[in-house]
């Protein structure tokens, strides 16, 4: 573990309660540019190269600004790329091709229910008028969405999600990032990691200091300060510098400074930079805090794969939708598997604090995962040391522990609750359109277990794209931010798929507004 000296840990705990902003106090100054001698000069600097990123990247290199993009790791885009591809759009083409009727207002409520009335209104009102904007962009790019489904996610009142075909971030990254290299002047630079910012005497952000040839290292943690690889570099911004460097569910350090009940150990869905370092420099700048110690457990992830692996594709939209859920101690339902992460997290976590070993477990059947690509299916249940197939519920009791009386009366009662259109813990069933759950096998059953999934605070942002001073509660000149690195948008918890649409919409208003 890294030696953070007693400061420096004092420093990330007084940030993360959203007290004073450091900068007013005694904060680690940026430099200033005329005490440097910058490398190179770009028009805009974009730090991380994920949804956010490329989303700010691509839109203001097409409005002939030459850009640079830093990425701190060996591979391109960060959590994004390892995603689910999942993106939450109201009154999106698809729905309107279904017949599914929604709204604004609609998609705004679902928002600030997940999260607990917490939301920045001005931030969700973005989201909720910006979204087909975003997809146009999207699909202008190359990103080809399953025309044929719209998902819906826990949590959301109707069917609203989209995915691309490959059910994978991926699908947005890689025809992103194609799309960027394709314009003259402009440059995606891996192992490049942003250090701090460069000012000017009034304050506005002019630069960046970098380190190229930086090596991460996943058994330092916070801001790295053992680490020292890299040469050093000073980059001029000449128009404006954009903070996407995403959350921080990786770093052990800070996440448990914000929510001390969170394990050292604890396995996370996020990729292994997913760390604070740039969260903790713009702090340093004067950026106000906002929300920091809310953070996300993805309730649909698995103790029997590292990181966020298959099941969340297995489950979301599969298991939790066309099956059930149940407390292997007594198998009975505990939950109601379509709502928001928070209280389906919150389920499962009341469990395992009770007893730690026993993992609820998710059963569907293969007719559950019609709505998912295929391949994506058939490489999933190929690993049994994720996914258990069982030919009856005696099979499920035997292997799992169940009690296989509470089992049965679990289906049951499920059943009568489609029948009679009304879920004893609230599951839209209406949905299923009578649907009952199987009464034979063969079953495919999933272990459950939480996992650090987003960060829901960080930088306060306004409509613009902004970062703003907690000195004047203006915007800091020449700093935009966008993506998970920013706060307030999700409230207390991100509603399931709501973090590309995020992403997409404020990278491209920091696009449009440098």
């Amino acid at each position: 573990m890294a030696n953070i000296s007693r400061r420096n840990i004092l420093k990330m705990g007084v940030v993360g309660a959203g007290t004073l902003a450091l900068s007013s106090i005694n904060a680690t100054a940026a430099a200033n540019e005329k005490d440097v001698k910058f490398d190179e000069e770009w028009d805009v600097v974009v730090v991380g190269s994920g949804f956010a990123g490329l989303a700010a990247g691509l839109t203001t290199a097409k409005k002939g600004n030459r850009v640079l993009i830093l990425e701190k790791m060996g591979r391109i885009g960060g959590n994004s790329v390892i995603n689910g591809g999942a993106m939450s759009l109201p009154n999106n083409p698809v729905q309107e091709k279904q017949g599914i009727k929604d709204s604004k207002e609609l998609f705004m409520q679902d928002c600030l229910k997940a999260g607990l009335g917490l939301n920045h209104p001005e931030l969700l009102e973005t989201l909720a008028k910006r979204g087909n904007d975003a997809y146009k962009f999207l699909v202008e790019e190359g990103v080809v969405f399953d025309e044929n489904v719209v998902a819906h996610f826990g949590g959301h009142s109707v069917p609203r999600t989209l995915t691309t075909k490959n059910h994978s971030g991926s699908g947005y990254i890689h025809p992103m990032v194609e799309q960027f290299q394709k314009i003259e002047n402009c440059e995606l630079r891996r192992r490049a990691k942003f250090d701090d910012f460069i000012v000017n005497n009034n304050g506005r952000v002019v630069g960046v200091a970098i380190r190229e040839n930086y090596r991460f290292d996943d058994n330092l943690y916070s801001d790295d300060l053992e680490n020292t690889s890299g040469e050093k570099k000073i980059i001029k911004a000449k128009k404006g510098v954009v903070l996407a460097s995403g959350g921080f569910c990786r770093d052990r350090i800070y996440r448990k400074l914000q929510d001390p009940r969170i394990p050292d150990d604890v396995d996370s869905t996020n990729h292994a930079g997913a760390t604070a370092g740039v969260l903790l420099k713009a702090f340093d700048l004067g950026a106000y805090p906002v929300q920091v110690s809310w953070i996300q457990f993805g309730p649909w992830a698995s103790p029997d794969e590292k990181g966020f692996g298959m099941a969340p594709l297995l489950t979301q939209e599969g298991m939790f939708k066309f099956g059930f859920a149940v407390d292997v101690r007594n198998g009975k339902r505990f939950m109601n598997e379509l709502a928001d992460r928070k209280t389906r997290a919150d389920a499962e976590f009341k469990i395992l604090k009770e007893a730690p070993n026993a993992y609820p477990i998710a059963i569907g059947y293969e007719d559950s995962f019609r709505l998912i690509n295929p391949d994506v299916v058939k490489k999933a249940l190929s690993n049994d040391k994720l996914v258990g197939v069982c030919q009856s519920l005696d099979e499920i009791a035997s292997k799992y522990g169940v009690p296989l009386d509470g089992l049965k009366e679990s289906v049951k009662k499920y059943n009568e609750g489609i029948k009679a259109g009304n879920d004893e813990f609230g599951k839209p069933v209406d949905q299923l359109k009578g649907e009952l759950f199987k009464e034979n096998g063969p079953y495919y059953v999933i272990r459950l277990s939480p996992k650090p999934h987003h960060t829901m605070g960080g930088l306060k942002i306004n409509e613009k794209a902004e970062v703003l001073s907690s000195k004047t509660g203006k915007p800091i000149e020449g700093l935009y931010a966008a993506g998970e690195i920013t706060g307030g948008t999700h409230g207390a918890s991100r509603l399931g798929s709501v973090a590309i649409t995020d992403c997409i919409i404020f990278g491209m208003i920091a696009g449009e507004n440098i």
